[in-house]
């Protein structure tokens, strides 16, 4: 039988998620969530960019967490509102529905996760049978299982680094842009995204997933964080003017030790603008990239760029290969038992089952 799954949300990973789920052989779609009244009663096909299917998008979440779904792709924006994207979880969690999500960052790696938050999540999976696993593509699969599989095509490896080079002028999400990440704000305020405690909640489980998959647990975190100005004034038609002097690009890295070394090293290059930073590293080609370096005998590049037919340029295509990820791991989460989950207390995420599959 399908396993029946609701999407929450129909923004950069909601409308992806919305036709993996249409294209999985063992998925049905239950129903859409949205917050936006404008969209309340859209067929869900037109909101995801394809032809109507027939099923109408609503605001009355408890109505459709009733019917006894059996998973949620909860894609609805937590940066912003924390506490409200906790309450939703936990209502799922507690209606006995598993969840995978993309924007809930203090349990990408349960181990340690803190308390606090770990408690009341625990609880409501021991209460509904549930499960939750979060994961995407940074933080997710090209940060924590690529960067381990890729370790097996070296030897006597010394090193091993994932980076994301972009230019988030592509990105569309104008209020994160400027008010968590600081682009456009002023040299002299570190915004919150760039604080150590932020990068080590975010980042740091990816650089703990891969010494646990390769078993070399990291024992210590280390940050750093490199800032530069805009030198010209530049426009965005979304997201309006960034001027000169205020926050262009930004580049950290957190690096993971084991026994006294850097083995791990997660890195992101990040501009507003191309010509800002002009220094630092760019994509091999378009304005975005993930990568995997190894230090070894060979050394290894790997250099992957993903393009959506629906969701143009490089930001559109990471988002859609994170909703893939996480569709396509719910029969997993289904079948494991209730708790939080990281990517590896699950067996291989594959597309076995997007094979030869159209959308509607």
């Amino acid at each position: 039988m399908s396993l029946r799954v609701i999407v929450w949300g129909t923004g950069n990973v909601g409308r992806p998620a919305i036709r993996a789920v249409l294209t999985h052989a063992d998925l049905e779609l239950a129903g859409v969530v949205v917050a936006n009244p404008d969209k309340v009663g859209v067929d869900v096909g037109v909101l995801a960019g394809l032809a109507p299917i027939g099923l109408a998008a609503t605001d009355d979440w408890p109505a459709l967490l009733a019917t006894g779904a059996d998973a949620v792709v909860y894609a609805a924006t937590a940066d912003t509102r924390p506490e409200a994207a906790m309450s939703d979880l936990l209502a799922c969690l507690n209606a006995g529905c598993d969840v995978v999500a993309s924007g809930l960052y203090a349990f990408l790696h349960p181990q340690t996760t803190l308390p606090e938050l770990l408690a009341p999540v625990q609880a409501a999976c021991d209460r509904g049978n549930s499960s939750l696993f979060v994961s995407g593509i940074d933080p997710g699969w090209a940060m924590d299982m690529l960067p381990a599989l890729v370790s097996g095509t070296s030897s006597a490896i010394t090193e091993i680094r994932s980076r994301e080079i972009f230019n988030y002028a592509l990105y569309d999400q104008p209020r994160v842009v400027r008010e968590v990440i600081g682009f456009g704000g002023s040299m002299d305020t570190l915004p919150i995204m760039l604080h150590d405690f932020a990068i080590e909640m975010v980042w740091g489980p990816m650089v703990r997933l891969v010494g646990d998959a390769l078993n070399c647990p990291v024992s210590a975190l280390e940050v750093a964080v490199e800032r530069q100005a805009l030198q010209r004034d530049i426009r965005i038609p979304t997201m309006g003017l960034f001027e000169a002097g205020t926050q262009g690009a930004f580049r950290f890295e957190i690096a993971g030790i084991t026994a006294g070394a850097t083995r791990f090293v997660l890195e992101h290059i990040t501009r507003i603008d191309d010509s800002c930073a002009p220094d630092w590293p760019y994509p091999p080609e378009g304005q975005g990239c993930h990568q995997v370096l190894i230090r070894g005998n060979p050394n290894i590049t790997l250099s992957l760029h993903a393009d959506d037919e629906y969701e143009v340029g490089a930001g559109g295509g990471g988002n859609a290969s994170a909703a893939c990820w996480l569709v396509n791991a719910i029969p997993a989460v289904c079948g494991a038992g209730p708790g939080i989950l990281s990517v590896l207390d699950l067996p291989r995420v594959d597309g076995s089952r997007q094979l030869g599959n159209r959308l509607p």
